[in-house]
């Protein structure tokens, strides 16, 4: 485990990377961490409810999904300092699947890095937050996102220029099983892999769904864990819900030899009964209707 007093709100701050290789999570620490992340996310699916529901517009199944792969990466796994967004020794984040904005947007706020009440003014006119993410606009976001296929590109291109200048940060890009269907994903997965970009973790959020139906209706990804160890990836396979698996996995990801893959088998539209695998709320906001009894399921008290 990490050592006494290291997981903090806003993830590992200390500037001091700790060993990880064959960390295995388990005892009260472990399950202390379980509750923490499991409370933060059920916060987090709240404000991304309200949040897409007052605005109107938004894509909550694929934000929903991610839920947990973004709060272990930023309030267990990442080094970051909501008050210092350009820490020369943070590592990145990169949101490939970038319509997914909202799971971003709740997770920056939670930690720090603005106000939370901006989240009401979600793709508002000269709001902060847009409906995909941008650089210029949003404190915590590195790179701006939206056009699939493209940010595992952007990440390869991050990871290599820190290993260049030997700064001894990592890279964390979130893609879609969607987006997996663009060309430009597998480019990138062949540079990272003759580049041997060990300080790169993809994360796939393997939610089965697209904007046109199920993946393995519009195109078929095939044997996803095979195709990126064919390609020179180290594979991880976990529960995309499970807090601590994911954790896990980023652990034993700080010790692979090149880039490495955490394949999150997850739901669209977790934590939400009619949302649940259901494709109409791939980029379809709720009723307020819709949005009051979301939040009800979600816990919210009146």
């Amino acid at each position: 485990m990490r050592p006494a007093g290291e997981l903090e709100r806003h993830g590992n701050m200390s500037g001091v990377r700790p060993g990880t290789e064959g960390m295995v999570l388990e005892g009260t620490e472990a399950e202390e961490l379980r509750n923490k992340l499991e409370t933060i996310s059920r916060e987090l699916r709240r404000d991304i409810v309200r949040m897409i529901g007052l605005a109107g517009s938004g894509h909550p199944g694929g934000s929903l999904s991610c839920v947990e792969i973004l709060a272990c990466l930023y309030f267990y796994k990442m080094r970051h300092r909501p008050g210092e967004p350009d820490w020369p020794l943070r590592d990145r984040f990169v949101l490939s699947k970038g319509h997914a904005a909202p799971a971003l947007y709740a997770v920056l706020a939670r930690c720090g890095y603005f106000d939370r009440e901006e989240l009401w003014r979600l793709r508002r006119l000269g709001s902060m937050l847009q409906g995909h993410p941008d650089r210029l606009r949003t404190p915590g976001v590195e790179i701006s996102t939206g056009s699939l296929g493209q940010g595992l590109s952007a990440a390869c291109g991050m990871a290599l220029g820190l290993r260049m200048d030997g700064i001894p940060s990592r890279v964390y890009a979130l893609i879609g099983d969607g987006e997996s269907q663009e060309g430009g994903i597998w480019e990138a997965a062949m540079l990272a892999a003759h580049q041997r970009l060990g300080n790169l973790t993809a994360i796939l959020d393997n939610n089965g769904m697209q904007i046109d139906g199920r993946c393995c209706e519009v195109v078929s990804l095939g044997d996803l864990p095979a195709k990126w160890r064919s390609f020179g990836w180290e594979v991880q396979e976990v529960d995309g819900h499970d807090v601590l698996e994911i954790c896990e996995a980023l652990d034993r990801a700080d010790a692979a030899r090149g880039p490495g893959i955490v394949i999150a088998h997850t739901v669209k539209g977790k934590g939400v009964s009619f949302m649940e695998n259901n494709v109409d709320f791939h980029g379809k906001a709720p009723t307020r209707e819709e949005m009051e009894r979301a939040l009800e399921e979600l816990g919210e008290e009146a």
